[in-house]
């Protein structure tokens, strides 16, 4: 097998590297290794996701389809900082079928949707508890957030965390408004458009 094959079956990842897997979030390329699989050849990446202590082998020429990606540019990771301080978008549908779009956004590895996800489900001291499958999926979305946010920046996921929430607060006051604000409303609307 000609070397050109296999360096654009590795689409530019190299060994070392942290990367985006959709379904676990932020991972790096250990090695890349060739294994005999019933007769036939196979290069895989093996990835390592340190938080969730796993390494996945993923075939090299598998990895456009199972959507894996080299971290986010800084100029998306500022897109999704400033989506955050957006409005939160919830849909009036039933629980159960928001959850599945939550879950489905998380999975997606896209930063932004992500981000969505966690301005749309982030809850300030103000506001009524969230029940447990909220938390969870907040935390989720969360979580793969602050990993992409922290490798991109190199700092620590705390320090992405604090990045994060700094970018919350500046969204529209979340949490039921004070009588005497009502009357700001729609001004305060047209600054976020």
């Amino acid at each position: 097998m000609p070397s050109n094959k296999k360096t654009t079956q590795r689409q530019g990842f190299k060994t070392n590297e942290f990367i985006v897997y959709p379904a676990h979030g932020v991972g790096q390329i250990l090695a890349i290794e060739e294994q005999e699989i019933a007769g036939a050849k196979l290069e895989l990446f093996v990835i390592n996701f340190i938080k969730d202590k796993m390494t996945l082998r993923v075939p090299t020429a598998k990895i456009v389809s199972v959507g894996m990606r080299k971290l986010a540019e800084a100029p998306l990771v500022k897109r999704a900082l400033e989506t955050l301080k957006g409005r939160a978008r919830i849909k009036r549908t039933m629980w159960s079928r928001r959850a599945q779009e939550y879950e489905a956004k998380i999975n997606s590895g896209d930063i932004v949707a992500i981000a969505e996800v966690v301005r749309d489900l982030y809850r300030s001291d103000t506001q009524p508890e969230q029940s447990y499958s909220e938390r969870q999926l907040y935390e989720a979305a969360l979580d793969r957030l602050s990993r992409e946010i922290a490798a991109v920046q190199k700092v620590t996921e705390t320090e992405a965390i604090k990045e994060i929430e700094a970018a919350l607060a500046k969204g529209p006051r979340r949490g039921p408004k004070p009588a005497d604000e009502v009357e700001a409303e729609p001004a305060a609307e047209e600054e976020a458009a």
